[in-house]
């Protein structure tokens, strides 16, 4: 609605995982890297934790698109609220089964089989646990524990990695032999002050525009009223476009942000 105003090709600030739009703060690439690591150095499992809406769903999807498709099979679960043996279909699914069984023990077969099929066709197989922190039962934490018993003598069959709020890391504690499991973990803090300009800015190139349409003191606001949270800093930016676009404005200012914050609530 407003892209033509402001010589943007698309919504700059939507709230969706498009890796290309993923800001490479220090720390967004300190986890991306980290995870990666764990990734090719064949670890068992990896860790990245951070408040809602700092950039985890988008880092995971930076992830798969960076690892070659030729070498590894990635599976990704995106709400795994579910009992332990749902939790072990959805994965199987997301590896590419439509039939899955529904007893445990055919599901693990076919699990088994999947990681050694994979393993002998040269392929690397990675499980991706969105949100993982909204998985509640115990035994579901149990049962992916037990995925990292599919290994050889060398190497584990599947690198898993779990990604989600903080308490994520409170529930990984209660199973002991799983935590001891987790190879490298990384906690997302909300960006800094210095990097929600940067943040801005990046987000506006990559829609098609180089010019600066926030001013500096509006970024500040922003920063100050997102508390640095990218999810938040999107929701006021894009408000903050439409309402300099309805007012005919040069640059988004101060005032904007404010009728920004406004508008979308919760600030």
């Amino acid at each position: 609605m407003y892209e033509t105003y402001w010589d943007l090709k698309e919504p700059p600030f939507e709230n969706t995982p498009d890796p290309r739009y993923l800001y490479r703060s220090h720390q967004h690439e300190e986890g991306l890297a980290r995870l990666i690591y764990v990734i090719r150095q064949r670890k068992g499992a990896g860790m990245l934790s951070g408040v809602y809406g700092c950039g985890k769903t988008i880092i995971a999807h930076a992830l798969a698109k960076e690892l070659e498709k030729d070498v590894y099979r990635i599976g990704m679960v995106t709400n795994p609220r579910l009992s332990d043996l749902e939790l072990l279909r959805r994965i199987a699914f997301s590896l590419g089964h439509d039939g899955v069984p529904s007893s445990k023990t055919d599901v693990e077969v076919l699990l088994e089989r999947t990681l050694q099929d994979n393993l002998r066709d040269g392929k690397r197989t990675v499980v991706i646990i969105d949100e993982a922190h909204s998985i509640t039962s115990s035994e579901a934490f149990e049962e992916l524990r037990l995925l990292l018993n599919f290994q050889t003598e060398s190497q584990f069959l599947v690198t898993l990695l779990l990604m989600g709020q903080p308490e994520l890391r409170e529930k990984v504690k209660h199973n002991k032999q799983f935590d001891q499991r987790i190879g490298m973990r990384y906690h997302l803090e909300p960006l800094s002050a210095g990097d929600t300009p940067n943040y801005l800015r990046h987000r506006l190139k990559e829609a098609g525009c180089g010019r600066e349409i926030f001013t500096g003191d509006a970024a500040a606001l922003i920063h100050e009223r997102s508390g640095g949270i990218p999810r938040r800093i999107n929701q006021i930016s894009d408000a903050a476009l439409l309402i300099g676009f309805g007012h005919q404005k040069g640059q988004v200012d101060p005032e904007t942000v404010e009728e920004a914050v406004e508008t979308v609530g919760g600030g």
